[in-house]
């Protein structure tokens, strides 16, 4: 099993900036992968960006405005929300691609989610 706590949403005005953190803990011997989700009401859930190794791969919309970075040593990801626009309000996932301590599986596991409103 796998845990993904997430912590740093909540209401900010447009333009305004918001973190995100994400804490990855369990039976796992390495992190593949590991980045954000979102899901607007009504619409299906998007990459946000991921960071895998050393590379990232963010979504067109939010280039330039979110910065992913990674602490493999903490087993934690981190997501710098800067320029906000409504349009980025949605409940934000935090996503984690493990490889299992015990077995040769791959695990993938979701936190539960944590809101972003952008609204003034």
């Amino acid at each position: 099993q796998v845990q993904l706590v997430e912590s740093g949403g909540g209401l900010v005005q447009p333009g305004g900036s918001l973190r995100l953190s994400c804490a990855a803990s369990g039976s796992m011997s390495s992190i593949n992968a590991m980045g954000w989700y979102r899901q607007a009401p009504g619409k299906e859930r998007e990459l946000v960006a991921m960071t895998t190794g050393g590379s990232t791969n963010y979504a067109d919309s939010v280039k330039g405005r979110f910065t992913i970075s990674g602490d493999n040593a903490k087993n934690t990801v981190s997501l710098q929300m800067n320029s906000l626009k409504p349009e980025d309000t949605a409940v934000y996932y935090c996503r984690a691609v493990v490889s299992s301590r015990y077995t040769s599986s791959t695990i993938v596991s979701w936190g539960q989610g944590t809101q972003v409103t952008v609204s003034s």
